[in-house]
């Protein structure tokens, strides 16, 4: 039976997060309902999980002693990686030291943030179907690779997220700009990408896998369309026949149970027709799920703080919905938003504005969530609700 004590006090239930970005912040703000004490670390002040938790830290998370000292100070229960840029290694061995519960494993965590990791895992022990692929560690491999795999080509650091250091190469003339973009993106030192054959879909589709105390759930297939590797707007459901959703739960219920563990994770996948392909997998929330603040009772984040505590989830789905992402449009430092009350006259929608500390041009600042009764007026809506906002100085 699983006990939450009072927070601030000594029966408190600690959670503590290694990145507090929108998504950690929903997390957050979910296991606060629920009496848990929370405390959050990231690499700059004031980042949005910092603004709900009862507590934070500003430090390097890759610094394998910054990230342990804070550790034995706040001996958390839990530790909840929500970024690829954490020192892996320590996180492996402050789990093996018995300090904490690492989400949904140190292993899982160490696999994940690194998609060399992961694919190897995908393809050479659970034979999943990918797109072609190579890695590199120099421009010259990298452009042999790319030939030999075919134009055209994804390239990608094999640490970072939201599509940052993702090139799409049409022709060798501009594999090495790739090569130069990625390492200038990537969340760490390491020189290292992976180039991706380009795979013939139809659609992609995130599949929300949740690992909990009664075995495995998955949330119904969420659509997405992307620009430059970042996700724009999502959809759920995504339509798609009941051979191909069976073959992605199957997938996806593979490479979670491979990885272990309790929590929520964000399985990618490509479908054309009845034929599926793995992409990648994060062991958290994931930023296309944002649409379940307005399609279910139990959000991604309401879904992964019960799991992580051990407690019992529900992913069922109540109505269509979607959401729009809404971008800084700016570099600026404390930015204002206008145009909230024409967006959330919008039918059926609301608004998430993150409170990130500073705004860029191509940053995501807020989303817009809209249920409807289908999801193509969804859409439409989500995009108004999101269009109707304005970030300025």
């Amino acid at each position: 039976m699983m006990t939450i004590g009072t927070p601030l006090s000594p029966s408190a239930t600690k959670v503590l997060f290694l990145g507090a970005g929108e998504l950690g912040k929903e997390v957050v703000i979910e296991l606060q309902r629920l009496g848990v004490e929370v405390i959050a670390c990231d690499r700059y002040k004031n980042a949005p999980g910092m603004q709900v938790a009862h507590r934070s830290y500003v430090l390097d998370m890759t610094d394998a002693a910054a990230v342990r000292k804070v550790i034995e100070a706040e001996r958390p229960h839990f530790i909840v990686p929500e970024i690829e840029a954490i020192a892996t290694d320590e996180l492996a061995a402050i789990e093996a030291d018995g300090l904490a519960t690492v989400i949904p494993t140190a292993c899982a965590t160490q696999l994940t943030m690194n998609r060399e990791g992961i694919r190897r895992l995908a393809v050479e022990e659970l034979g999943l179907q990918t797109s072609p692929y190579a890695f590199a560690s120099d421009g010259e491999t990298l452009a042999a690779e790319a030939e030999r795999i075919g134009y055209p080509v994804f390239v990608k650091p094999v640490m970072s997220s939201s599509g940052k250091g993702q090139s799409f190469v049409k022709s060798a003339a501009d594999i090495h700009a790739a090569w130069d973009h990625a390492l200038e993106a990537g969340r760490t030192n390491q020189v290292r990408v992976i180039v991706e054959g380009a795979v013939d879909f139809d659609y992609e589709i995130t599949l929300l896998a949740v690992r909990h105390a009664g075995g495995t759930d998955f949330c119904a297939p969420i659509g997405h369309r992307q620009e430059d590797g970042d996700y724009v707007e999502s959809w759920q459901p995504q339509p798609m026949s009941e051979a191909a959703l069976a073959t992605a739960q199957e997938m996806a219920r593979k490479v979670t149970d491979a990885l272990g563990g309790r929590g929520l994770f964000g399985v990618e996948l490509f479908v054309k027709g009845d034929e599926v392909w793995f992409s990648e997998v994060s062991p958290r929330p994931h930023d296309t799920g944002l649409v379940t603040l307005g399609t279910q009772d139990q959000s991604e984040f309401e879904l992964h703080a019960r799991a992580i505590l051990g407690l019992p989830v529900d992913t069922s789905l109540t109505r269509p919905g979607a959401s729009a992402v809404i971008y800084g449009g700016l570099d600026a430092e404390g930015v204002t938003f206008s145009g909230i009350d024409d967006a959330l006259a919008v039918p059926g929608s609301q608004l998430r504005l993150f409170g990130k500390p500073v705004s860029y041009e191509k940053r995501r600042m807020g989303v817009a969530v809209v249920h409807a009764e289908d999801i193509d007026t969804a859409r439409e809506r989500a995009r108004q609700s999101a269009s109707a906002v304005a970030v300025s100085e």
